[in-house]
């Protein structure tokens, strides 16, 4: 069975005004110091941003424990600080960004000016297993139309600097401004995809081959496709959800690849648009079709992914939980549509930022 772990990004906030605040670097000296052997949490671009990891997970039980634990962890060191933390993809109210002290980090601000100041911006990557690069790009090749869907059940950034932007993950429109963003041709070989991160790289437009932010990728450290379209979500057991539906992706595309089934010929033109409309709407209106790249209701969409990875789920024992997880969060709504329905009740960007620390560990 496939092992998956999962990295989520959290906004460190005022528990009282919701406001960002930049206290990463004294919560990760304080965590090194309290466990000198600490694996888990670590910086990110801003210093209002917290990230962990989990451990490699082949039960889905287990991966769900690890992710409570951490945020739960994460808001233990964070309250050292007086802090919380709040699994929110964008912060709903105006912040001035901290760069972490970082010879990467300053390399990025000085080549991507302003840009870089806007991705103040918290995701969710998850990482299954492959068994050699070869695997890894099949999979790749054939996951690309699926992927708008995993955007869409963890849509959780429907504010920015005080507004409401019209879109359910603004995130991932922010993270497009990165010139090595989004979905990618087709690569078909391990030698094609190594050579087009070689020519990125020779470009000197980018720094590294971490800098190759596609929608999904080979992992340059570890024997896993790396999928980073979702947003960080909002309630833990959606991101059981993402994961549980992204380890079902990969082994369906890979029993595909073996099955000699090509993968969908999609140019990287329409994926983007369908990107563009699970960002936009999220799971309430049309997404576009994996197989047909037309409108269709989303629930129709979402549905059509339970049964397209239905034979990997079942093999994984995770279709009843993918079932009642999907069914749930149809019932509930994503973080986009929660946090909206927060600001009807609460009144103000600040109530929504308060409610949703506490719905990170709830």
């Amino acid at each position: 069975m496939r092992t998956v772990g999962v990295e989520e990004e959290l906004l460190l906030v005022d528990p009282e005004s919701g406001d960002p605040r930049a206290v990463a670097a004294a919560i990760l000296a304080q965590a090194a110091h309290d466990d000198p052997g600490q694996d888990v949490f670590d910086e990110e671009l801003f210093g209002q941003m917290l990230e962990f990891a989990t451990h490699p997970q082949s039960d889905m039980a287990a991966l769900s424990e690890e992710i409570v634990r951490c945020r739960k962890e994460a808001a233990r060191h964070a309250g050292q600080f007086g802090c919380a933390v709040a699994a929110l993809a964008a912060s709903p109210l105006p912040v001035d960004p901290l760069l972490t002290v970082n010879e990467r980090y300053a390399w990025l601000a000085e080549r991507f000016g302003v840009g870089t100041r806007d991705q103040l911006v918290c995701g969710c990557h998850v990482h299954v297993a492959v068994e050699s690069d070869e695997e890894g790009v099949a999979v790749l090749d054939r996951l690309r139309p699926w992927l708008p869907a995993l955007v869409a059940i963890s849509a959780n950034s429907p504010f920015w600097q005080g507004s409401d932007t019209g879109y359910a993950s603004y995130r991932t429109r922010v993270w497009e401004r990165w010139p090595s963003a989004g979905p990618t041709e087709l690569f078909v070989s391990p030698e094609r995809y190594h050579r087009r991160v070689r020519d990125m790289m020779a470009t000197g437009v980018i720094l590294d081959e971490a800098m190759a932010y596609f929608d999904a990728r080979l992992s340059a450290h570890c024997p896993t496709v790396e999928i980073r379209v979702a947003d960080v979500c909002l309630c833990a057991q959606t991101a059981v959800l993402v994961a549980t539906l992204t380890r079902a992706l990969v082994e369906t595309a890979a029993r595909d690849w073996r099955a000699g089934r090509p993968p969908p010929d999609h140019s990287v033109s329409v994926l983007r648009l369908g990107a563009w409309q699970a960002a936009r709407s999220g799971m309430d209106q049309d997404l576009l079709d994996p197989v047909t790249m037309r409108p269709r209701p989303a629930p129709e969409v979402l549905r059509a992914l339970l049964e397209y990875t239905g034979d990997a789920l079942t093999a994984c024992g995770d279709a009843e939980r993918a079932e009642q997880g999907l069914t749930e969060l149809l019932r509930r709504g994503n973080g986009a549509r929660q946090q909206r329905r927060l600001l009807e009740r609460a009144g103000s960007l600040r109530g929504v930022v308060t409610e949703c620390v506490r719905h990170t560990q709830g």
